[in-house]
């Protein structure tokens, strides 16, 4: 077998191994509470997005809240941390 086909397998196999990593992760301690107030609403049919904790480089980081046009029949659902034997876990807001 050639270096090149060698090489090849090798950076295929690694670029497959890492599209099974996780977009978030667990950290020691749960982050403090952001408090801000949120701006007026811009209209009735609108909805408060809270704000959310997002994983980036190792560590989660925070995105302020927004307003967003609401879904008929459905309700904003916020976030919130889980604790586990692991550590603390940022479960998204969602739409139910």
């Amino acid at each position: 077998m050639t270096k090149q086909l060698l090489l090849a397998i090798v950076i295929a196999g690694s670029l497959m191994g890492l599209t099974g990593c996780a977009v978030d992760g667990y950290v020691e301690t749960q982050p403090a509470d952001v408090v801000y107030t949120h701006p007026v609403s811009p209209g009735p049919d609108y909805v408060w997005i809270d704000g959310d904790w997002y994983w980036s480089g190792g560590t989660y980081r925070w995105h302020p809240g927004y307003w967003r046009r609401g879904r008929p029949g459905r309700a904003w659902v916020g976030g919130t941390w889980s604790h586990t034997s692991r550590g603390y876990h940022w479960n998204r807001g969602h739409w139910r």
